[in-house]
């Protein structure tokens, strides 16, 4: 999976804040749910091969992560272990250093957030453990499983102990502290810490207080700096999904489910020392200065980014309505060039490319690049002009499509399929336990495909998945991501906090799990891995360039009405 960062969808939208949301309710009130993309290591496990731990290929992808931590290119070397562990589950090195790279990512974000600083810096002790005891609480109340609490502490013991390693942190709490009085503390720690029986969330706070009261005495460390770590730790022991969100990053996921930012209006992951861009909002100022997805950025205002971590380079990218981004682009085939880029308000289109593109067999397209707050009036507006131009059928691309809203997926799906349930949500608390059905009225009856592939996550696997129960479409392309848990957005008191927290699992209508499994295609086609070149040898733009899982949906559209 790749670790994005949206600027234009959002200011600084991570793999968790590209998210898949689910049930809708109203930014505001006391919570919102959702689901997120990835699948966790143990999910992944359920449908990947089972090879050997010390197979030889283990050892060169140890190698090649381990290369990207000494870099401390944290994001890559995380998207590098999760991507191994997808081929190897049951390799335990992978998972430990993918275990380790998380922590340090997630430290280097939380440094990188000014609302995260200022909290930081200002928040009192009693603040500060007061806000870790209302997340044990969220966790107790809500969380899919019943919490282990030593194992919460334990984890969160090490993420305290790796942060004590990162210069990030020791820089912004301990920058004249002698390295050997910080190692002693650290050699300790654990020693400390088995003395607690820690077996509820009473016992939990007391461990932390203490660890704080150690870390004063001697570190001279403020108590708040110590017992946030754990806060954070304590969400991220749960699962990949689940996070402390600070207040810039709770604001990040009110404005995804709005669908308008300030930006440049592009997605990119980290790739190579480089941002590599993977999308390009329509419209944006990104597609005005000419820059289109497959170039890569590589410096920002006249830093390099192979010296910056993927953070440091988006928060350069960032900034207020009317400034202006200097970026250097390479593209391929092309010269390195300069290019400013003014930074606007957008909307972000969660329909895309529609179009006829099949006349004489009214074959129609559009794209669905996420499930937010518009798309389902969006989606209306699009099936009312492609009707008029002659639409007989229709292909709906969901690759690439993280997910968005579950009220706008049941929505999507509703207008597609007449009748019965749709998707199931199951958790450990009643109250997590929900089916939505469809509804006949306004049911298009058109004959579907859809398109998917490894990026279709979370609401495209429950679109896709209702589809495919019902028989309802052709199911085009690859395997989709195989994602099937829910999150809840649950604010917290102090700081203008949040917490994402996984509260259930999803299932399709005919009561299929979707973690680790996804949805598989009725009709498998593969996209060409190498791109098609023109005549001087340089690859064709990605507009150009053939996509054979289209060209597969529009066959199997035609031969259909062909044969009605």
């Amino acid at each position: 999976m790749r670790r994005r960062v949206s600027l234009g969808l959002s200011a600084l939208a991570i793999w968790f804040l590209s998210a898949v949301l689910l049930p809708a309710v109203a930014v505001g009130q006391a919570r919102i749910s959702f689901v997120q993309q990835a699948p966790t290591a143990a999910e992944a496990a359920e449908s990947a091969p089972a090879l050997l731990p010390g197979a030889p290929e283990v050892g060169s992808l140890l190698e090649r992560g381990q290369s990207l931590e000494g870099e401390r290119r944290w994001g890559e070397a995380l998207t590098w272990y999760e991507d191994a562990l997808r081929q190897f589950p049951a390799a335990h090195d992978l998972e430990a250093r993918q275990q380790i790279s998380r922590m340090h990512y997630e430290l280097g974000r939380r440094y990188n957030d000014a609302s995260f600083r200022r909290t930081v810096t200002t928040m009192s002790s009693r603040d500060a453990l007061d806000l870790y005891t209302e997340v044990l609480l969220k966790i107790q109340s809500h969380y899919v499983d019943a919490p282990d609490w030593k194992r919460i502490v334990d984890h969160s013991t090490q993420s305290f102990d790796v942060a004590l390693s990162d210069p990030v942190f020791v820089e912004h709490h301990l920058p004249r502290t002698p390295q050997a009085q910080i190692e002693r503390f650290r050699r300790d720690l654990p020693g400390r810490m088995a003395g607690y029986q820690v077996s509820t969330r009473h016992a939990a706070r007391d461990a932390v207080t203490a660890v704080a009261r150690w870390s004063r005495e001697q570190l001279g460390m403020t108590d708040a700096s110590v017992i946030l770590e754990y806060t954070c730790g304590a969400t991220t022991s749960l699962d990949p999904y689940s996070t402390f969100l600070t207040a810039d990053q709770l604001n990040e996921v009110y404005s995804q489910i709005e669908g308008n930012f300030v930006g440049l209006g592009i997605e990119l992951k980290a790739a190579d020392g480089a941002l590599s861009i993977v999308k390009v909002i329509s419209g944006s100022p990104a597609e005005k200065s000419g820059i289109v997805a497959g170039d890569r950025i590589v410096a920002v205002g006249g830093k390099w980014t192979s010296e910056l971590s993927t953070d440091q380079a988006a928060n350069l990218l960032q900034g207020t309505e009317g400034t202006v981004a200097d970026v250097t682009i390479e593209s391929p085939g092309r010269p390195t060039r300069n290019v400013r880029v003014r930074r606007e308000h957008i909307e972000v289109p969660s329909i895309d490319g529609v179009r006829i593109v099949n006349r004489d067999s009214g074959i129609a397209y559009l794209k669905l690049t996420c499930f937010q707050k518009t798309t389902s009036a969006d989606l209306d507006q699009a099936l009312r002009n492609l009707n008029a131009q002659g639409m007989k059928s229709l292909i709906i691309d969901l690759r690439g499509n993280p997910g968005g809203l579950l009220a706008t997926s049941v929505e999507v799906v509703d207008k597609f399929v007449e009748r019965g349930p749709i998707v199931s949500t199951r958790g450990r608390s009643p109250q997590e336990d929900y089916q939505y059905s469809a509804h006949e009225a306004g049911t298009w009856r058109v004959p579907l495909a859809v398109l998917i592939d490894g990026d279709s996550a979370s609401a495209s696997e429950i679109f896709a998945g209702a589809i495919r129960d019902y028989r309802r479409g052709k199911i085009v392309g690859t395997r989709s991501y195989g994602k099937g848990s829910v999150q809840g957005i649950f604010p917290l008191a102090r700081a203008n906090s949040g917490l994402r927290l996984t509260t259930a699992k999803f299932y399709s209508p005919h009561n299929r799990a979707f973690s680790g499994v996804g949805v598989e295609p009725d009709l498998v086609v593969r996209q060409a891995a190498k791109p098609v070149l023109d005549a001087a040898g340089a690859p064709l733009p990605a507009a150009e360039q053939p996509d054979a899982v289209l060209e597969a949906a529009m066959r199997a559209l035609a031969d259909q009405t062909a044969q009605r």
